[in-house]
């Protein structure tokens, strides 16, 4: 079983769920709506996006929140067409991170591919140091987009969670699941052996991801409910990005109903009851960074 819940108590058989808000900061209506899930009791964690606009009132709002699970929503990328956002760390060209219009870049392949892994390092442990100062009482980091995840980039984003010793979200992958990813054999291999290594020097891995997708807003709570049904045993991530249904949201992404459907769902008591009745136990990362730290 995953060694991460057999050391929080958990049995071989036990579906373990994360049930993580993401993007909070990337926009206002991103806070009210964690404020109101949080409240409500199904979302178990959230994770902030530094260098967005946003990010002061999500660190203000995290404050008068202690007890809030908050983790690092490391960000590479600024995906909106006519909101943007670049580093907090430098504004050297050289650096990979920045596009033409002098912001991080759109995309993920984009931003893999142009971004030097010392000066995303950096850009990574400045996001932390920032959002530790701001007085988050960070849990976690985990990754906007997948940039992160990426073989070069990779090293620099466990250093960051290193550095404020917390857990990395890291899912499980196999050979296969690797090669899928456009790694080549050795690349494959190479981080097979440092998922090898998180594990055994206590990082935990996440060995499921369920994903309420953002190109679709009907049916929100048949959706959930058939996501939590489909958990299988150990410790799942469970990833929505919620969001009230604001002017502003309405003018900043096509995907604006998708956000404030997911709020709507996770603060619905028939969905709460559902995950009860399922057996699915939700956990927040405060617990895995106790863990880790023990």
């Amino acid at each position: 079983m995953n060694p991460i819940l057999k050391k929080l108590g958990f049995g071989p058989q036990d579906r373990v769920a994360i049930v993580h808000a993401d993007d909070i900061g990337a926009h206002q209506a991103s806070i009210p709506a964690i404020d109101d899930l949080l409240h409500a009791g199904l979302v178990s964690s959230c994770a902030v996006m530094v260098p967005c606009a946003w990010f002061p009132a999500a660190a203000a709002w995290a404050r008068a929140n202690p007890s809030a699970d908050v983790g690092l929503h490391a960000t590479l990328t600024a995906e909106y067409s006519a909101y943007r956002w670049g580093p907090i760390s430098t504004r050297d060209v050289t650096s990979g991170m920045l596009d033409a219009e002098g912001y991080f870049h759109r995309t993920t392949p984009e931003a893999v591919r142009a971004g030097d892994p010392e000066a995303v390092a950096a850009e990574q442990l400045a996001q932390m140091e920032r959002a530790l100062a701001a007085g988050i009482d960070v849990t976690h980091i985990d990754s906007h987009m997948g940039v992160s995840f990426a073989a070069a980039l990779l090293p620099g984003y466990l250093d960051a969670a290193r550095a404020a010793r917390v857990p990395a979200f890291m899912p499980r992958m196999s050979a296969s699941a690797l090669l899928m990813r456009d790694m080549d054999p050795g690349q494959a291999d190479r981080m097979l052996a440092l998922q090898r290594e998180m594990e055994e020097g206590g990082m935990p891995l996440v060995d499921h991801i369920g994903f309420m997708p953002l190109d679709r807003h009907e049916e929100r709570v048949a959706e959930a409910k058939a996501m939590f049904d489909a958990l299988p045993v150990g410790l799942s991530y469970c990833i929505l990005h919620p969001a009230l249904s604001t002017p502003e949201m309405q003018a900043l992404t096509p995907d604006w109903r998708a956000r404030a459907a997911d709020h709507a769902a996770f603060c619905s008591a028939e969905l709460r009851e559902h995950v009860r009745a399922t057996g699915v136990q939700v956990i927040g990362w405060r617990a895995v960074r106790e863990a880790l730290r023990g």
